[in-house]
This record gives structure tokens, C-alpha cells and sequence, in this order.
């Protein structure tokens, strides 16, 4: 017993020296303009202790010797090395940029990725980057560079981007802001419209392709997409910004911070204005973005930060596809859009978009010692408005002023509704709302086991409420709209602002956790995790039930959903670096495979809904010396009884048709190389080559379509047997050149082909209440191969003194040479371009903006 109480007394000893030995150090990481650089490495030299920066750039750090050296980095910066020799606040370290660099990012409460540790596939794109490349795009696509992505604007309004991730859409893409995930609770779509000032406050983009290495209980099919934004500006100072473009395009906005005072309070706001008249006809626009984050260093174990930020908007748009050939016939080209008209000789947008999507959190960072961490983030959304459209007799809204290529004559239709007097009127303009309150907790909580192993556990809730119905906007010059849909309101003499057609809530509830387990030493990283979600869904129909009728709201449905994934990374030397990952898991149907028909009846809840299953593996090689650095990966994601919502064109009805279809299985698998290439200090190359094989094998009968109204329009058929995954190019390359004439004077160009690019899947139409038998029905051998297309870009950066205000323009001009060509497309039913529905992509556009510092 005497030699065990030595033995102790010795650990403790020990121990205590170790601990007393340790040395406490702090700072902040800026780049070469002040701003903080979340997720920067800080590492103490010649050893594996390190940290990342949060959020406002910040890091504590208890180094293992009293004096000694520090290295800090950061993708697309040079690193550089600190010397230390007493414990305490080091101040602001800056990086300067080097876009050769593939430095490491650390994975932080954000799940940002480390280079040449985290075995995924990872591209980063900074601040500075999305100045250069964003200008009046879509924020999607200053991501088109990257291998796997195809993003476009769709049908081209303002916000109404999109972004395909090797071949997966959003719904199967997580997408993050600060770590907190934004995709609809109910079917896990972005709408980019509700994100369109993200590009002025975003710091750090990171693309993570694959299985990804979230930090949360959120299955990433295709990849995830993390966004940090700005947060307090470590520096008392501001900008304003200016620019101008092409159709009307103007922008203006300002930002203010105090910088950290000496209560340890800093705030940062933003505010911005943006409109335009928009490239395709009928599609002006209007909008703001804001953002604002105070924090608050309470002591040097905590630290509080609140950021609010959205965008309200209103623009118009281009919902429906046409034929090639009307394209080619209409007068305004590929700017032409049914979906506008006039009246009064005033624009009115039939089909448009409104919403303002406020994001709130709260986030707490607790150093609880200096092994154990937890991060916390308390947050919650809500969102309002919808999308424009008509209702009664639509054939009203195929009248033109003058061809088919004209607008739309509203007058004609405010003459017949006011003709009808007390009938009411036969059509008017409606908006289908989409609104949500959603609010959620999410924690994560890191410890350092011993020098190798890391733990770290987190969990994940959400409450979300959907609201979804449809409101009149415009009675057209009638007195009242005469509406039947809710039978506790028959005979609805609907005036604007009335509900219409349908008004029923979706709750969800999501409750997900994840332990994780980390193993790191000089050459080989390893980590397992695993997850466990519950999706709870949750019914409420006002118009198709009466409120004493107890099916009115519908029992909690619960599906379970699990995942496990881990891979390993191993580095040869300085230079060389593999990787491997390999992950299961298994998603919870999204909430309109559950309630399939628009009602509460149990017959068409669909209560056994199968659980989405994914099966994915992921082999990497990394190559990084003094001049050139480059990534090879190689992917195989098998997906089974993946479930689809189809949005159609129903062109003898003129509506939209949506069909959900459950049960399809596909194959993605894919070949992606990246590289960065600096031959001279000045000059910075860059370039990826993405072939993929994408391929559906499902067979699928007997499905029932419904209109916007969320009525049946009977049944269809889907012949998806062998054919191409549609929506993305399966082929895509890229080159780029970054050119420095002087410090702060620079020129970019970049190259972009997309090939093997097919036309979303067919789905055939039936007029019959009864499907076609199976044995009828023709099997598609494969959809419409689009034509590959190829554009260019560029933009030129001058930096001057205006005074003492350093002062930069930018000019940005997206595809130069105006190349005409097809980004999106709906196979025909022949399988060929003549009857395809298609979007051709914008021509040249160009933007011309000023930042002034002060």
C-alpha cells in the first residue's frame, strides 16, 4: 500500500508540473486587410499542440514550454511564425496572401476542414476571392471552379441561383452559416434568394465533398457547403461600398466597427441596397441585406457572440422552361419570359418571389480548461413571404400584347373582371406562401484525452413550423374572387389578403446527437463518428377539414435515422499525403413522402416510409511543394430508395405539376483533380478536371401528380431505368490565371467547360385516371444530351489611396465572349431538343464596384 501511495504522490507531481509548466497565450489572426480569419491554425512548433481561431479570429493556446515559437496558417496565406517568451495576449498576428498556399484549416465549431488531416475532399475560397469573382452573380457560382459543382442561376432571377454537388442537389447538399444548418426542415432545399447579401459578409467558403466532416447529426449526401461569415472586426474602422452594372444593375452599403473596447464589448454592422432591372425580361428586383454581430469577451474562459443578419427582397421571375425554338423566335432571344405582363403600361411580375429569411444565434464559447471546450449555439430563423402566380381561368393570362413572345395583357384581364361585376372576378394574381418559425440548440463539446485522442460529442434540436397556403394579392379589377377550398369558409368572396386554396402547417422536430473520436500524431490522422437522429412530423389542415374535426391535425410520425463514417490520412513527408474515407448512413424521408396526397387521411400517410440509404467511399492523394500543389480523389456513393419531388410543366393546363417519387436508386461515382500552380511570385495558376458517372436504376409506376392548388390531377408514370442523372454536368474543367502587376493591382481570367451534361429525367404524362400497365410502359433509354458549353471570365483589381482611405475598384465582366448556351433543362418526351423545356444562361454581364476603408 506504502509504494502505491509513492507511486501516486509522484503522478501527482508530475501532473502538477506539467500543468504549471504550460503557458497561456492569446491573439488574433487578421489577413492583409484587417479582417479576422476564422479557422486559422495555431500550432506550437516542432510538436501537435494546437487550436483554431473562432469565429472573430481569436485563439487561446496553452503552449507545453514557457518560451518557444508558434506557427499560424491558413489556406491561400503564407505561414508565418511567432516567437514567444513569456505567457500572455500576443495582439494581432497578420497573414499575408498567397494564393500557392494550401495551408491547414482546423475543424472548429464551424466543421471547417484540415488540409492534409481532415480525409475529405476540400476547396476553400476566401474573402478576398469572392470580392474578385462575385460581382452581380448569383453567390452559388463563384463556387463553379470547384471540382463536382454545377451551379447556375435556373431561370435567372435575382437570387434564384442554384448548386448541384457531384450531381446532387440541394436537398442533398448540407449547407451551413456559422455551423448552423439551413436547409428546409421539410424537403432540404436552399433558396439562395433568402441568402442574397451573403456574399458582402461571408469571410471563408468551404466546399466539402462527400461525406464531409460536419460536426453535427446532418447526413451530407453530395458534400457540404460551409459558410462563415464576418464577424467583429478586430479594428475600429469601416468601408463603403458602390457599384454599378449591366440592365440597371446598382449596389450600395456601408460597414461600421468599434473594434474591441476596453470593457471587452465590439460590435460590426453592415447594411446594404441592391436593384436592378435583371437579364431576362420581367425580372427587376429590389432588396437588402444586413448584418450585425456584437460579442462580448466576458474572461478568458468565455465569450459571447450575438449576429443577426437577412435579405429581404422582392424580384420577378422566370418560372417556366420553353422550347429551343421559341427561344429562337422571340423577340428578345434568350432574355425571353412568359411569365410577365403589363398593365397600365407598368410592369406587373406574374410570377415572382418575396421573402425575408432573419437568421439570429447566440454563441457561447467556453474554455472549461485547457484540454475541454464547449461550443454553443442557440439560434432560431423566421421567415416570410412566397412566391407570385395566377388563379381561376388561366387561359386569361395567354392573351398577349401582340406574339407569343409579347408580355401578357393585364388590362384585358382587369376589363373582363370588372365586366363580371358581381360575379366576382375570373382570375386574378395570388402568392403561395412558404413561411417558418424554426429555432434550435446546437452544442458541441471537445476534450483532449491524452496528446493523440481527441472526444468529441455534440447534439443537435430543431422546432420547425412550416405555414403553407395561398393568398390573393391582385383581385385585377374585380370586386371579390370566389374561392371553395375551405370547408369551414364555402363560398369564399376572397378579397386581397384573403386565403385561398389550400392553408395547412408542417411541424417538425429534430432532435440528433454524434460522438466522434480523433486520433493525430505527426504523419497519421485518423477519426470514427457516429450519429443518431429522430424526425418527428406533424400535420395541420384548416381548409380540408372542419376545426371540430379531430383529423384536422394529424398524430407525431417518428423515423429514426443513423450514420457512422471515419477515414484516415497519412503524410508521407512535407510533400506527400493520402487519404480514405468510408461512411453509411441512413436519412429519415423528407416530410412530403410521409403525407403524400395533401391531406390527413391515413390511407395516404404513408407511415412506413423507407429510410433513405447511402453507402459512400472516397480515396485522396495530396501533393503540396514549394511551387506547385494539387489533389486527386476517387468516389463511389451508392443511394438507395431515395425519394424525389418532381416539379413539371403541364403545357395543355398551363400549371405547374409536382409529383413526388418514392423508391429510386443511383449510382454516383466520379474521378476530381485540382491544382495550383505558381511559377513566379506574380503569377497564380489554377485549374480541376471532375469526371463523373452518374446513373439512375429505378423503375417506377403510379404516381399521382398534383397542381399548385394541391389538387389531384390523377396518375403518371417514371422510366428512369439506366438512364443519366440530369440537372448537372457530369464533365466539368477548369483554368484560372491571377496575375499582380503591382501589390494591389491584379488581374484574373478564368476558364470553365461543362460537358455530359443531360436534361433533368422524364417523367411521361397519362390523361387516364388508371396508369398504364407496367408491361405498356416504354423504357427510356436515356434523356437529352445537352450541348457542351465553355465561357470565360475575368476581373480587374486596382488598389489606391483616396487621402488617407485605401480605396479599391473592381471590374468584373462574366462570360466574355457572350457565349449562348442552355444551363437547365426537362426532357422532352421524345428525347431530343426539339421538345425539351429548357433555360439558356445569361449572356455578358459585367459589374463595376468601389470599396473605400477609412
Amino acid at each position: 500500500m506504502k509504494h502505491i501511495k509513492n507511486f501516486l504522490l509522484v503522478a501527482v507531481f508530475f501532473v502538477s508540473a506539467t500543468v504549471l509548466a504550460q503557458t497561456k497565450l492569446s491573439g488574433t489572426i487578421l489577413d492583409e486587410t484587417g479582417e479576422p480569419l476564422p479557422g486559422a491554425s495555431v500550432v506550437e512548433k516542432g510538436t501537435t499542440n494546437g487550436t483554431a481561431t473562432d469565429f472573430d479570429g481569436k485563439f487561446m493556446l496553452n503552449a507545453k514550454s514557457g518560451s518557444g515559437t508558434l506557427v499560424v496558417s491558413f489556406v491561400g496565406y503564407l505561414n508565418k511564425e511567432v516567437v514567444y517568451t513569456t505567457a500572455g495576449d500576443l495582439g494581432t498576428i497578420q497573414l499575408q496572401e498567397d494564393g500557392q498556399v494550401l495551408d491547414e484549416i482546423v475543424v472548429t465549431a464551424t466543421s471547417l476542414a484540415i488540409d492534409r488531416k481532415t480525409p475529405v475532399a476540400v476547396s476553400t475560397v476566401k474573402a478576398s476571392d469572392i470580392e474578385r469573382k462575385l460581382g452581380n452573380q448569383e453567390f452559388p457560382e463563384i463556387l463553379k471552379s470547384t471540382p463536382g459543382v454545377y451551379a447556375t442561376k435556373s431561370g435567372g432571377g435575382f437570387g434564384d441561383g442554384r448548386i448541384n454537388l457531384r450531381g446532387f442537389n440541394s436537398e442533398n447538399v448540407a449547407v451551413m452559416i456559422n455551423g448552423v444548418p439551413v436547409n428546409d426542415m421539410e424537403n432540404g432545399r436552399v433558396y439562395w434568394s433568402n441568402w442574397a447579401g451573403l456574399g458582402d459578409v461571408t469571410s471563408t467558403t468551404q466546399v466539402q465533398r462527400g461525406l464531409g466532416a460536419s460536426k453535427v447529426a446532418v447526413p451530407s449526401i453530395g458534400g457540404t457547403i460551409n459558410i462563415v461569415t464576418k464577424s467583429t472586426d478586430s479594428q475600429k474602422g469601416g468601408s463603403i461600398i458602390a457599384s454599378t452594372g449591366n440592365d440597371g444593375y446598382q449596389k450600395y452599403g456601408f460597414t461600421l466597427s468599434t473594434g474591441k473596447m476596453d470593457n471587452g464589448f465590439a460590435s460590426t454592422v453592415s447594411v446594404a441596397k441592391v436593384s436592378g432591372d435583371g437579364f431576362v425580361d420581367g425580372t427587376e428586383f429590389d432588396g437588402w441585406n444586413y448584418f450585425l454581430n456584437i460579442s462580448k469577451e466576458i474572461n478568458d474562459s468565455h465569450t459571447l457572440s450575438l449576429t443577426t443578419f437577412g435579405a429581404p427582397q422582392r424580384h420577378g421571375q422566370r418560372q417556366n422552361r420553353s422550347s429551343i425554338q421559341t427561344y429562337r423566335e422571340a423577340e428578345s432571344g434568350i432574355r425571353f419570359n412568359p411569365d410577365w405582363g403589363l398593365r397600365g403600361g407598368k410592369v406587373v411580375h406574374i410570377e415572382d418571389n418575396f421573402y425575408h429569411k432573419n437568421q439570429t444565434s447566440l454563441n457561447h464559447y467556453w474554455n472549461i480548461d485547457e484540454r475541454s471546450s464547449l461550443s454553443t449555439a442557440a439560434y432560431f430563423s423566421i421567415g416570410r413571404g412566397g412566391g407570385g402566380g395566377t388563379a381561376g381561368n388561366s387561359d386569361l393570362f395567354n392573351v398577349r400584347l401582340g406574339g407569343f413572345d409579347q408580355p401578357v395583357d393585364i388590362d384585358n384581364i382587369v376589363a373582363i373582371n370588372r365586366e363580371r361585376g358581381a360575379e366576382g372576378a375570373e382570375s386574378v394574381l395570388r402568392a403561395s406562401k412558404n413561411e417558418h418559425n424554426w429555432y434550435g440548440v446546437l452544442s458541441t463539446f471537445k476534450t483532449e484525452i491524452n496528446d493523440n485522442f481527441d472526444f468529441l460529442a455534440g447534439i443537435d434540436y430543431r422546432h420547425y413550423e412550416g405555414l403553407h397556403y395561398q393568398e390573393v394579392t391582385d383581385l385585377l379589377g374585380g370586386d371579390y374572387f370566389l374561392d371553395n377550398n375551405d370547408v369551414n369558409n364555402p363560398n369564399n368572396a376572397a378579397k386581397v389578403g384573403d386565403v385561398i386554396a389550400y392553408n395547412n402547417d408542417g411541424i417538425v422536430d429534430w432532435l440528433g446527437g454524434f460522438i466522434q473520436v480523433e486520433y493525430s500524431n505527426d504523419n497519421f490522422n485518423a477519426f470514427i463518428s457516429s450519429s443518431l437522429s429522430n424526425t418527428s412530423y406533424q400535420r395541420i389542415d384548416y381548409f380540408n377539414y372542419l376545426d371540430s374535426d379531430p383529423n384536422q391535425t394529424t398524430d407525431v410520425y417518428d423515423f429514426i435515422g443513423f450514420g457512422t463514417k471515419g477515414g484516415v490520412n497519412y503524410r508521407f513527408d512535407e510533400v506527400h499525403n493520402v487519404f480514405a474515407n468510408v461512411g453509411y448512413f441512413e436519412r429519415a424521408p423528407f416530410f412530403r413522402n410521409v403525407f403524400t396526397a395533401f391531406d390527413n387521411e391515413i390511407e395516404n400517410i404513408n407511415t412506413d416510409a423507407e429510410n433513405e440509404k447511402v453507402t459512400s467511399f472516397e480515396l485522396g492523394y495530396g501533393l503540396r511543394s514549394e511551387k506547385f500543389s494539387a489533389n486527386f480523389n476517387a468516389y463511389y456513393t451508392k443511394w438507395d430508395d431515395r425519394s424525389e419531388s418532381v416539379q413539371l410543366y403541364d403545357q395543355e393546363n398551363d400549371e405547374q405539376v409536382f409529383v413526388n417519387v418514392p423508391g429510386v436508386n443511383a449510382l454516383h461515382m466520379g474521378l476530381e483533380f485540382d491544382f495550383v500552380w505558381k511559377p513566379l511570385p506574380e503569377l497564380n495558376i489554377t485549374g480541376m478536371a471532375s469526371v463523373g458517372d452518374w446513373t439512375w436504376n429505378t423503375r417506377i409506376e403510379n404516381l399521382e401528380a398534383f397542381n399548385q392548388q394541391q389538387q389531384s390531377l390523377g396518375f403518371i408514370n417514371a422510366i428512369i431505368d439506366d438512364v443519366k442523372v440530369g440537372d448537372a454536368a457530369q464533365t466539368t474543367l477548369a483554368l484560372g490565371m491571377l496575375y499582380k502587376f503591382w501589390e494591389k493591382t491584379s488581374i484574373t481570367v478564368d476558364y470553365n467547360y461543362f460537358g455530359d451534361l443531360y436534361a433533368d429525367f422524364e417523367v411521361s404524362s397519362n390523361d387516364s385516371e388508371d396508369p398504364i400497365p407496367v408491361e405498356d410502359i416504354p423504357v427510356a433509354s436515356s434523356a437529352w444530351k445537352m450541348p457542351n458549353y465553355h465561357t470565360f471570365d475575368a476581373s480587374l483589381r486596382h488598389g489606391f489611396k483616396i487621402g488617407d482611405f485605401d480605396t479599391t475598384l473592381t471590374l468584373r465582366v462574366n462570360n466574355i465572349f457572350d457565349t449562348e448556351y442552355i444551363s437547365d433543362a426537362v426532357n422532352g418526351s421524345d428525347n431530343n431538343a426539339a421538345s425539351a423545356q429548357v433555360w439558356y444562361g445569361a449572356g455578358r454581364t459585367f459589374s463595376l464596384g468601389a470599396k473605400i476603408k477609412f
